[in-house]
């Protein structure tokens, strides 16, 4: 039977299935020895953001992180809010703002924006065009120049298995967990919290989970959202009471190369609240 990298509930008996199958070949056909030295590695048929994404959209998502100088914040917040709004509402533009926040635990002074484009790279290219050929526009990024430390940004997919980010009511908080994967391990970290994300399902807490194509490769970054800090604790303590929970943990920590947790507050003008 062909071998398939499609999320299966059973993507952890075929990976272990795999790694058997690759430590007999290497005693079988090496001999012990050499199979010290030789590491055999089985073709992928396919790339992981095709097996990973959803296949039914071809949404792109652009996340930004903004370290604002701090006496600039309040000005940053207004001056964004008013383009962003401009650029959600306008149907010219394949674009529309997800969420905005401000960080509150983690680094501070930040700005963090996740955009989506209807219809992949194709709306991005049209989307930047014009919007380098709008005067107003570039005037807004030389005013928010002045006010910017650094920035930084990533374009996404989302993961297939995970909600779709909408617009929320408030008042919530945003945690964005943020993680480096080892190069070679997306799919069987997608295999995991394929099933993993049932059990965070029942605050309604999962915003969205991405990972990322351009820039910081290897790169998963899940959102959720609760009502404060004490329902977070609440909610993710409960996680380690549903079955398969814990295992789902066990086998994704050695995936993690480094991680990241940031507390958000919405900004005023953010979808999501």
């Amino acid at each position: 039977m062909a071998a398939t990298c499609s999320i299966l509930p059973k993507g952890q008996l075929l990976y272990r299935n795999a790694v058997k199958l690759q430590v007999a070949r290497r005693f079988s056909d090496k001999g012990w020895f050499q199979s010290m030295f030789v590491h055999e590695v089985e073709a992928r048929k396919d790339a992981h953001s095709n097996l990973l994404s959803k296949s039914e959209t071809s949404d792109l998502y652009k996340i930004q992180f903004h370290n604002v100088k701090p006496e600039c914040l309040e000005a940053y917040n207004n001056l964004e809010a008013e383009v962003q709004h401009k650029l959600h509402v306008d149907q010219d533009y394949p674009c529309d703002v997800v969420g905005s926040w401000n960080t509150w635990y983690g680094d501070q002074d930040q700005a963090v924006h996740l955009w989506r484009y209807t219809g992949g790279y194709p709306a991005l290219t049209e989307c930047l065009t014009k919007l380098n050929n709008n005067k107003e526009y570039r005037d807004f990024r030389m005013e928010r120049s002045k006010m910017l430390v650094s920035r930084r940004n990533q374009l996404l997919l989302e993961f297939s298995f995970w909600n779709e980010p909408t617009p929320r009511n408030g008042p919530n908080i945003y945690e964005m967990r943020s993680y480096k994967l080892k190069p070679g391990t997306m799919i069987e970290w997608g295999n995991h919290w394929a099933r993993a994300i049932k059990h965070r399902q029942e605050n309604n807490e999962a915003v969205g989970g991405f990972f990322s194509q351009i820039g910081d490769l290897y790169e998963v970054h899940h959102l959720w959202a609760y009502k404060d800090l004490q329902s977070r604790e609440e909610t993710r303590n409960s996680a380690w009471q549903k079955e398969g929970w814990d295992s789902s943990v066990y086998y994704t920590v050695p995936l993690i190369r480094s991680m990241e947790s940031r507390i958000m507050i919405p900004t005023k003008s953010s979808p999501l609240q």
